[in-house]
Formats: structure tokens, sequence, C-alpha cells
């Protein structure tokens, strides 16, 4: 991977570390998306024990998961997005393990979960960052492990605008969430994307703004 890669990607945690400072954007970021909360019952069938929420930002998804009964794991680059997460797990009472990490080098051994959850994460970034995180996810999930999921779709109002830094990757100056890179794909794409994985699970879907389109996705590890 090139270091410009790296450092382009870099900017995605700082921004949100910005953001998550202010009150009116945590707020936005509370509820749990009901695909996460349906995968829980399917965890439980399979025995799931460990998990990790990649890119867990204040925290919502994995306050969530160590409430259903999971052993929680939790990183992100943003100091002031933990320092958020790990507050309020303390006045619920839940323990989860929080760990400073940028997803291009998840600090955990091999084969270490049996889930692993990356919700508005991976996508920051060329595609060269981006094998290079579902290589780590691969590396640290268990075989038959599912992997959820959001990618950014190119049906979302965004593609294409601002300037293109690598295939599909735009960066949009002055625009707070788009100002570091995004990568954009389509359904071809997203299997192309994993490789070694099974997709069980692909929906487009809007998000809270109108063209704000994202494929969600179950992905499960092979070999």
């Amino acid at each position: 991977m090139a270091d410009t890669d790296l450092a382009e990607t870099a900017t995605a945690h700082v921004a949100w570390d910005q953001r998550w400072q202010r009150e009116d954007e945590r707020a936005l970021w509370r509820t749990v998306d009901p695909d996460v909360q349906a995968i829980v019952p399917v965890l439980e069938t399979r025995g799931a024990r460990c998990v990790l929420d990649l890119g867990c930002g204040i925290g919502r998804h994995a306050l969530f998961l160590a409430a259903a009964g999971f052993e929680v794991d939790a990183t992100d680059g943003s100091p002031s997005g933990l320092a958020e997460a790990e507050a309020e797990a303390e006045r619920r009472g839940l323990r989860i393990r929080f760990r400073r990490a940028l997803m291009t080098a998840l600090p955990y051994g091999d084969a270490s979960f049996d889930y692993v959850l990356a919700w508005n994460v991976i996508y920051h970034g060329s595609p060269d960052v981006l094998a290079t995180v579902i290589s780590e996810v691969k590396r640290v999930t268990r075989q038959k492990a599912p992997f959820q999921g959001t990618m950014l779709s190119k049906r979302n109002a965004k593609y294409g605008l601002g300037r293109c830094i690598a295939a599909d990757t735009y960066v949009i100056d002055g625009e707070e969430d788009k100002a570091h890179p995004h990568f954009y794909c389509d359904e071809a794409g997203v299997h192309e994307l994993f490789r070694g994985f099974t997709i069980t699970y692909l929906v487009e879907r809007e998000h809270r703004t109108p063209g704000s389109w994202h494929w969600h996705f179950v992905a499960e590890r092979q070999v």
C-alpha cells in the first residue's frame, strides 16, 4: 500500500474526532441499526461469544452487543469518540475492551473473533486501503464467522463529486463529511471486494438523507 493512501485515509478519524466532540453530532449516532439488531439471534444460534466493533465511534453498537451478552472489543481512531463510548459503558455497567487503533492495522491475533462489525467505516479510503482493511478483518475472524457492515453505493448522490484520488474514490474539499476519501461501488464491486468471503446478505438502503445510498452486507469468512 502506498504511504499516500494511508496518509489520506488517516484524515477520516481526525475529522470524526472533531465531530464526536459536539453533542449535536453525537445525538445523530446513538440509535442501533435494525440490521445489527437482527443479526443477534443468528450469532446466538451459532454460539458466537467474542465480537469486534471496528470503528465503534461513540459506541452505539458496541454497547448494544455488550448488553446482549457478548464479549466485546471495540476500536476507533478517535480519542473523543472512545472517551464518550467508555463513559457510557461505565454508566451502564457494561464491560467493553476499548482500544485506539486504525482499521488498517487491527491489534488482535489471528482468528480472534466470532463476528466483526464495521458500520459506516471501511469505505473511508482508496481501493488499496480497503483491500488492506478487508485482509485484516479476514485475518482476525474465525472461519465461517460473519463480517457485517456497509459500503457506499454508486447510486449515492455524492458519487463522482469532488476530486477523484483513486478509482471510484472521491474527496469533496470543504464539505465536512466528505473532506476525506470515500470509496463507492456497485453490486459487482461488493462481490469482487469480498473474495474469500461468502456474501449471505446484501441490500441497498438509503440512510438519513435522500440519496444517501449504502450497501448493507453480511459476508462469512471462508478459507
